[in-house]
């Protein structure tokens, strides 16, 4: 079979068959004559993110670039009879933000129970949980999961774990399941608990847990791969194509217009349906940048077809592979740790779940394909495994700068660090998490915390860190982690790992144009520059002289994609 017919089968078996659609658009080359601009800005603090010219008062913006950048006098020059003029009155301009990890739940965010707030910080209870869970038992059938999403266990004002008595209350004939934000841990109440067969006497595994009150009894949380056996019981609600596809396409519209609230310009997807995403890009509803990371289900396909990373253009582009997990959850407390978590008498260390032999498989066969290798790994076990596969394959199969990613990087020790830069792997660190997960930081401790998310660390040692927020896990505002990396401070008041503190700048470059960096697309966006794609933010303060800890609440004024209003307040 030829090429083309074997893309065309990926294409088909993956359904995806829009990428087609994608082209190969613009990926380089000389900028547009500035003459006549379509688009002039002035009087604005421009922070380009350029180390030639970090600073500019003005620029011009033709056929969706930037054409010309600086003083208010240089770019009027540039200001034709058909030229939009924008007088930004003093107000900042970043270059838009990019998110290097979110797994975009348009559709669970419009049509799911979500029993915690996914954006910011709010405290719940659990009767408010097991009241929502309820109503939508009362309108599922029989034997159907009833299931909630974005809980956080840390948020929960009775002050305890939710237990599977809590969702027993929820139902006794119908399987019911509450599902961690961090998506690594799940509560069940008994009825799925004996649908699935778990006891007591069900032995935990290395790769997740069974978790027990004192007395030894199940209370319903699961951990990691042990919930596997969940997704073998019970029914769940299913909808006919035509519906189904309707239900993405508002989901995925949905979360692009959160996307653009929030200042965000360009977004690494972990899989999703591609179909959903050409749709509203056809229909004028796609708002930011897809750099779409690939599971299974599309990744085998272009494996076969001889697709490798890079195809599309520069809206909507096949990225790294969607993140292999290694390992379990920083927020869960279950990630793969050298040392036991502090307080834990049972000496438990994290899960780890997948061994070294088949990490090292997968890695070096998606290497070979020429993907872009992606793995999750929170703990330095587990960072440890992964570094292991990458450099096994690249040993051997060399190939000049593969761009390693390493989804998360939490606790990353010195050793770890130089491993990381001698390999060039792109660390794609949790953005929002020292904020909104500061409550989870005395689970590990100061010992630990000045070696986790460690920011100032890997940008001393020369590594281009990126920001990756982890939505659903984390919120996505790009200002929280801003907040999160210059302070270091949750939402609660304190501050762990100071050490790992970096500058409003250097902050603003991990998220825009290390970002870049990451996708393989720092010549054409990340920063505000000629030949660059127009992508910027418009700020109602100035990050870097507001209160640190008011950072998270700058107004955002407008979001420009191309040079095109995606939001405006």
């Amino acid at each position: 079979m030829d090429a083309a017919a074997n893309r065309r089968d990926m294409l088909r078996h993956a359904g995806a068959s829009v990428v087609a659609g994608i082209g190969l658009g613009w990926a380089g080359g000389a900028a547009a004559s500035a003459s006549d601009a379509d688009l002039v800005v002035h009087n604005a603090r421009v922070y380009t993110v350029e180390p030639g010219q970090p600073r500019a008062q003005a620029f011009a913006v033709k056929t969706s670039r930037f054409v010309a950048v600086g003083a208010n006098d240089e770019i009027k020059g540039l200001i034709g009879p058909k030229t939009r003029v924008q007088d930004a009155q003093g107000m900042t301009i970043t270059p838009g933000f990019i998110d290097c990890h979110n797994h975009a739940p348009g559709d669970t965010l419009l049509y799911e129970v979500l029993v915690g707030n996914p954006f910011e910080v709010e405290f719940v209870t659990i009767d408010s949980i097991v009241g929502k869970m309820t109503a939508r038992a009362r309108v599922t059938p029989p034997d159907t999961w009833v299931e909630g999403y974005f809980f956080d266990d840390t948020k929960v004002k009775d002050g305890r774990q939710l237990d599977v008595h809590d969702l027993d209350r929820v139902s006794t004939t119908q399987p019911v399941a509450v599902h961690h934000r961090g998506g690594h841990t799940s509560f069940y109440n008994s009825r799925a608990l004996a649908m699935a067969g778990v006891t007591a006497a069900t032995p935990d595994r290395p790769s997740g847990t069974y978790d027990r009150f004192p007395d030894g009894s199940l209370n319903g949380r699961v951990t990691d791969r042990a919930r596997d056996v969940f997704e073998k019981v019970g029914l769940r609600v299913t909808y006919d194509q035509g519906e189904q596809a309707r239900r993405d396409i508002e989901g995925m519209a949905h979360i692009s217009r959160m996307f653009a609230r929030y200042g965000l310009t360009g977004v690494c997807h972990q899989g999703g349906p591609l179909r959903a995403i050409e749709a509203i890009r056809a229909d004028g509803r796609l708002l930011h940048r897809v750099n779409y990371e690939a599971f299974d289900d599309v990744l085998e396909p272009m494996i076969r077809a001889g697709v490798t990373t890079g195809l599309g253009d520069e809206w909507l582009r096949l990225g790294a592979t969607g993140e292999h997990v290694a390992d379990g959850s920083f927020s869960e407390r279950t990630m793969a740790m050298s040392v036991p978590f502090p307080g834990r008498a049972d000496g438990y260390k994290g899960n780890v779940t997948e061994t070294q032999e088949a990490l090292n498989a997968w890695t070096e066969r998606v290497h070979r394909a020429g993907i872009q290798v992606n793995c999750h790994a929170n703990g330095d076990v587990a960072i440890d495994h992964v570094l292991t596969a990458y450099e096994r394959a690249q040993s051997l199969y060399p190939v000049k700068d593969a761009r390693w990613k390493i989804t998360h990087c939490s606790l990353a020790t010195p050793p770890l660090i130089a491993r990381i830069k001698a390999l060039g792997v792109t660390p794609a660190l949790f953005s929002t998490y020292a904020y909104y997960n500061g409550d989870k930081f005395h689970f590990y401790g100061e010992a630990l915390m000045r070696h986790m998310m460690p920011y100032r660390d890997l940008l001393d040692a020369g590594v281009p860190v990126c920001a990756g927020s982890d939505f659903d896990p984390g919120p996505f505002s790009p200002l929280m982690a801003l907040q999160a990396m210059v302070t270091r401070t949750g939402w609660n008041g304190e501050t762990w790992g100071a050490n790992q503190k970096i500058t409003v700048d250097e902050a603003i470059r991990v998220h825009t144009l290390n970002g870049a960096f990451d996708t393989r697309e720092e010549a054409i966006k990340g920063s505000i520059a000629p030949g660059k794609l127009a992508d910027y933010v418009v700020l109602a303060d100035d990050p870097h002289t507001v209160d640190p800890s008011r950072l998270k609440d700058i107004e955002i004024v407008r979001t420009v994609v191309g040079g095109e209003v995606s939001y405006q307040r």
